[in-house]
């Protein structure tokens, strides 16, 4: 049996939104158990009101502290010890958890992981690492905003690690890699990216093919999308909020007539697969690839839904010991990529 460390403080609807995502994953994952840490006064009433399984599946340590979403990461890493996020982070190192989710303040996050899981293999810095739907499939992107300062070793290690992560959850032997950037000639971008494309280009284990640019990330041009974590978040916000608004043209459509509401009738079930592929909630859960325990971030503003599927991501990563053989292949590839002496401009 699993045991699962949950922020419950994490997240614009937090506590009750964690609540409800417990229950929800309880559902479909009946071998696992939650170590739940919140501030009392908000997290009890809700959980009084929770069904006895749900109840059952959970122990609950109260906490005093709340990383707010203004708490800047060296803050969070000089305080906040009696916090929600980092008790939750703690039960991991302590072996009292297996893995940890969070919908807490991003920088924080990231911070107080690296500082108390480490970095594997030679690694300088973690990467928020994900499944984005595309035209083919799916595609992995990543960093999302772990790191929105790189330079160019830490885009090539992005590459290493993105690719590693495509082989193993997508299947795909040899994944292609290529780097986010404003077109896809060599001579566009600033120097870190250049940089970091030479360098790649002289790796043969990887499958570089080069720049791709933002329209790229849907068509689904290349198995691993590599970015700055300042592109890489901004991209996918954009994609998530084109989703939305393309979603709400084709509900308001279908309202301007009896007609056109007939039609919704006779196409509803297509339309619905359409938008339970394009929904964000069903993509939540991107995994800090590059540490050497599972920690799942889950987006702010996310709901029960959404945090949900952020466990069952953590849930199915560690049944699939996807971290361990990340670790493993690293270790075997990183120290084959040339180095890059690049700062960043």
């Amino acid at each position: 049996m699993l045991t699962i460390a949950l922020d419950a403080m994490g997240g614009d609807r937090a506590p009750g939104m964690v609540l409800g995502a417990i229950e929800i994953a309880l559902r479909t994952h009946k071998d696992v158990r939650f170590l739940l840490f919140g501030d009392e006064a908000l997290v009890s009433p809700v959980l009084d009101l929770m069904p006895a399984r749900v109840r059952e599946a959970i122990e609950f340590i109260p906490t005093q502290e709340v990383i707010g979403p203004d708490v800047k990461p060296s803050a969070a890493v000089r305080g906040y010890r009696q916090s929600s996020m980092y008790l939750a982070i703690r039960s991991v190192v302590d072996g009292k958890a297996d893995g940890v989710v969070s919908a807490g303040n991003t920088g924080a996050y990231m911070a107080l992981s690296m500082l108390n899981f480490r970095t594997v293999a030679d690694i300088a810095r973690p990467a928020i690492a994900t499944l984005i739907p595309t035209m083919k499939g799916a595609s992995v992107m990543l960093d999302l905003g772990a790191n929105v300062s790189c330079d160019g070793q830490n885009l090539v290690q992005f590459a290493v690690m993105g690719s590693v992560f495509a082989k193993l959850t997508l299947g795909i032997q040899n994944p292609s890699i290529g780097l986010l950037n404003i077109g896809s000639e060599d001579v566009k971008g600033h120097e870190v990216i250049k940089e970091a494309a030479r360098i790649l280009k002289q790796a043969d284990h990887l499958n570089f093919v080069g720049f791709v640019e933002g329209d790229d990330i849907a068509k689904g041009t290349v198995h691993v999308v590599v970015a700055d974590g300042f592109t890489g978040n901004v991209a996918l916000k954009t994609a998530e909020g084109v989703a939305r608004m393309f979603a709400t043209f084709v509900r308001d459509a279908f309202q301007t007539s009896w007609l056109s509401k007939i039609g919704y009738l006779l196409a509803k079930g297509p339309f619905e697969k359409v938008k339970k592929r394009l929904d964000p909630r069903m993509h939540d859960g991107a995994i800090f690839i590059g540490l050497k325990h599972v920690a799942i971030k889950s987006h702010g503003g996310t709901d029960a839904v959404g945090f949900a599927n952020a466990i069952g991501v953590s849930i199915n990563t560690l049944k699939s010991q996807v971290n361990t053989l990340i670790v493993d292949e690293l270790s075997q590839v990183v120290q084959d990529v040339p180095s890059a002496e690049v700062n960043p401009s």
